[in-house]
């Protein structure tokens, strides 16, 4: 039996949103996506490929750093 690794969301600077572990995509409507151990989806809302992530962002200057709240 295979062990899991645990899916980690890392938010790009300026950029896309980097998936990688154990995690499925999945559509309004329940579909699957079909994805790779580690995809990128879209944070500037013009990809070409939507949800995942082409590139475009760069060619745009999408920026957007956030950052947890420190207490």
């Amino acid at each position: 039996m295979s062990e899991s690794k645990k899916a980690t969301l890392k938010i790009r600077d300026n950029g896309s949103i980097l998936i990688t572990g154990d995690v499925e995509l999945v559509d309004a409507e329940g579909n699957v996506y079909e994805t790779k151990p580690a995809f990128s989806l879209c944070r500037c809302g013009m990809s070409s490929n939507k949800p995942f992530c082409d590139g475009t962002h760069k060619e745009i200057g999408f920026e957007s750093k956030p950052r947890v709240e420190k207490e």
